[in-house]
């Protein structure tokens, strides 16, 4: 495999940028289903030349099959594998750099080693850690046994690589070089007590080595300028990316308020409380969105990142109006 673009780290690309670039993420395609998907999803994006384009990875499932005793079987499947394959491909046939997500759930320490020497192997030398979701069968995040329980110490992990620092410690070993990306909560990880701790926890991400933010999806630009300030405020001096995904249908009216935890400014509530169909919504989320970016990018923030959910026509059509 043979990748002709210089690979470059994400704080590069955001640091050569005489403008707001550009980024989204996708999610590897349902097992069984080919790449093509995922090219489906890219190719509509590509005019608007990103710089990097991340890869979701998603944790294990558990279903329970019963067995001919009468006994049930807990078998762990992955519904969307692929993460690590797909930046490649991504990598070779666009040339364009790929950031793959690193999550603690479900691995040992000793395969995130691995997973990060493959990735090294591969020539990819972006990572956006994050410490994961619980398992949907679990109500909080259950680490693995031999495994990180926050995602600040994955990014201690990777920043011993990059300083040569191996699991099997009594020998040096060449150091990794990774860009470590992080998540921020403009409006507060759900977990934590308050803002103020959860700006803590930020910190001590940065401390151990985040070399970015990027931020959860927001509706209120307002949010993620406070966000930024209480960050500088507190000795935060990396970049912060914000996060946007556009509202596509009635029921992320209510899904992503209680699953993210976030609260839709009122001026657009009263224009969804207006919507009677999906259409309806689709075409508020992509003025929302427009309205949203256009306000970043005066603003002068580094990049624009765009959650697709692998269905890239919303992201295209707010993307023509600003890029």
């Amino acid at each position: 495999m043979h990748f002709t673009n210089e690979q470059m780290k994400v704080t590069e690309h955001l640091k050569e940028a005489k403008d707001t670039l550009f980024s989204f993420e996708i999610l590897p395609p349902l097992k069984g289903k080919s790449i093509q998907s995922i090219y489906d999803g890219i190719d509509p994006l590509m005019e608007f030349k990103p710089r990097f384009v991340n890869v979701t990875y998603h944790r294990e499932e558990f279903i329970y099959k019963e067995r001919e005793n009468g006994l049930l079987e807990k078998i762990a499947i992955r519904k969307r594998p692929g993460t690590v394959g797909i930046c490649a491909a991504i990598m070779n046939k666009y040339q364009v750099d790929a950031v793959p997500h690193l999550i603690c759930g479900g691995f040992s320490k000793e395969e995130t080693e691995n997973a990060l020497i493959d990735l090294q192997f591969l020539g990819i030398d972006n990572v956006l850690a994050l410490r994961g979701d619980s398992i949907k069968t679990e109500a909080t995040f259950r680490p693995h046994k031999d495994g990180h329980k926050y995602a600040v110490e994955l990014i201690q992990q990777i920043g011993e690589m990059n300083h040569g620092t191996y699991m099997m410690d009594d020998i040096q070993l060449e150091p990794t070089d990774f860009c470590i990306g992080t998540a921020g909560y403009p409006e507060k990880h759900f977990e934590a007590m308050n803002m103020t701790t959860d700006l803590q926890y930020l910190k001590a991400k940065v401390d151990a080595g985040a070399d970015y933010i990027v931020t959860q999806m927001f509706f209120d630009n307002q949010k993620y300028f406070d966000f930024v300030a209480a960050c500088r405020e507190i000795g935060i001096n990396v970049p912060i990316i914000p996060g946007l995904k556009p509202i596509k249908t009635m029921d992320h009216i209510t899904f992503l308020p209680k699953f993210f935890k976030i609260d839709y400014p009122e001026a657009l509530s009263n224009e969804l409380l207006k919507c009677k169909d999906n259409k309806q919504v689709e075409q508020l989320g992509i003025e929302w969105g427009i309205q949203q970016s256009k306000e970043l990018k005066a603003a002068g923030v580094p990049c624009i990142h765009y959650y697709t959910m692998s269905n890239s026509s919303m992201v295209k059509a707010i993307a023509k109006e600003i890029f």
